[in-house]
């Protein structure tokens, strides 16, 4: 399965004792790059959820949000930290001698100085939690690769689409080439006859400069390589089903990104010997259309 690197999921399950949110989003990004969020109370449990999200993404940027509440208590209580509130006080006692300032103190405005108050889970959450808080991860991991995968079939139409297009340009450049060799010779004896004002011309020369061109201007390797390189790309995208399974990814990006820079070399080769107008408008034409297959690919995981 071919999978794009952007995607959402969500899952939700509450009952009389608990609530669990937790929601998926991914985007584009070179390497796997997971962000958790989640509240302190479950926080020993990341390292598990960490390496459980590694079961629905192998490359992408992921955001999840993991929300967790007791139902069963008021899940937080309010703290007075008396000893800030001496030294804040400390601290105003001393700008008023130094300065002569004068202050009435308010409740109400010293409770919005930082740490005053503070807010703390009054409850503890069980190791027990984790195998819910797993399977509302994984339902949202199945949201989340599903969502991944659709977008994945749309750009793999997309760039079968475009490998259709390039074969399409080398095939014009295949049928070009051998008469821009029979064209150069026939110009080149044209114009040593011209030069020459005689029917007799050296016919091994006119071969051997003939020859000279060819090699020159030859693109047959490149061709044959672009065209292995256009029926590889079909084939990774048409066979990733055989490459996938439960609980693994099939990452072609990286795999598909060599082959397109392979692609780009070859289209380069072709342009620089490039010695006619007709071959290098298709030359550019194919650079055009590999630049749009790179960039499509930047999506896929």
């Amino acid at each position: 399965m071919v999978y794009s690197m952007t995607g959402f999921g969500r899952s939700e399950y509450s009952d009389e004792n608990r609530r669990v949110v937790i929601e998926m989003k991914s985007v584009n990004h070179r390497y796997c790059d997971i962000s958790v969020k989640l509240p302190r109370s479950i926080s020993r449990f990341e390292p598990e959820i960490r390496k459980r999200l590694k079961l629905y993404v192998e490359r992408g940027k992921v955001d999840v949000f993991i929300t967790y509440s007791s139902l069963q208590s008021a899940g937080a209580v309010v703290k007075y930290n008396k000893d800030v509130l001496d030294q804040y006080m400390a601290h105003f006692k001393t700008m008023e001698e130094e300065f002569g300032l004068t202050e009435d103190y308010k409740p109400t405005v010293i409770a919005r100085y930082p740490d005053v108050f503070t807010i703390e889970e009054n409850y503890f959450v069980e190791d027990e939690e984790y195998q819910i808080i797993e399977k509302v991860l994984d339902e949202a991991g199945k949201q989340f690769k599903e969502s991944r995968a659709k977008e994945g079939a749309n750009l793999t139409k997309d760039l079968l689409e475009k490998m259709d297009e390039l074969e399409s340009l080398t095939c014009k450049v295949d049928e070009l080439a051998p008469k821009i060799i029979e064209e150069y010779q026939a110009k080149l004896t044209e114009k040593v006859s011209n030069l020459l004002e005689t029917a007799n011309i050296d016919e091994n020369r006119i071969v051997q400069e003939v020859t000279i061109y060819a090699d020159r201007v030859a693109v047959d390797e490149e061709l044959v390589r672009l065209h292995s390189h256009i029926a590889a790309v079909r084939d990774m995208l048409a066979n990733s089903d055989d490459e996938s399974g439960e609980g693994k990814n099939n990452s072609i990006g990286r795999r598909l990104d060599f082959i397109v820079q392979e692609m780009n070399r070859e289209a380069n080769t072709t342009l620089s010997k490039s010695d006619t107008l007709s071959v290098t408008d298709i030359g550019i034409d194919m650079k055009t259309c590999i630049e749009k297959v790179r960039e499509q690919i930047q999506n896929l995981e």
